[in-house]
C-alpha cells in the first residue's frame, strides 16, 4: 500500500447509520435524515423542533440517521410533524385506516 493512499484513508470520515433492519452499519456519507430513537421519529437534520431540543442539552445521547426516508420507514420511525408536515400528514391517515 503506498503513502499516499495510508493518507487518503486516514482522512476518510465514516458515518453511523441505522438500516432497515434497525441495525447500525458504517457510511462514507453522512445520512440526509436524522431520528430519535425513544420515540421512533424522523426528520430533516434542520428541523427547527429537534435542532431547539439539541440546543437545550437534549436529544442527542438517542440521536440517530437514516441515509434516506425509505430507510427511516423500513426501520419503524414515523415522519415529524414539523419539519415533514405533509409525509406526517400522510403517515397519520395510514394510521387511521389501520385502526378501523
Amino acid at each position: 500500500m503506498s503513502e499516499n493512499s495510508i493518507e487518503n484513508n486516514e482522512n476518510q470520515s465514516f458515518y453511523t447509520l441505522i438500516g432497515a433492519d434497525r441495525r447500525p452499519y458504517q457510511s462514507g456519507t453522512p445520512g440526509t435524515l436524522g431520528g430519535y430513537r425513544r420515540s421512533k421519529i424522523y426528520g430533516r437534520l434542520d428541523c427547527p423542533s429537534a435542532l431547539r431540543v439539541i440546543a437545550q442539552g437534549g436529544y442527542v445521547k438517542y440521536r440517530v440517521f437514516f441515509e434516506n426516508e425509505e430507510i427511516a420507514i423500513a426501520a419503524g420511525y414515523r415522519p415529524c410533524a414539523v419539519c415533514l408536515p405533509e409525509q406526517y400528514a400522510r403517515w397519520k391517515a395510514e394510521q387511521a385506516k389501520e385502526c378501523y
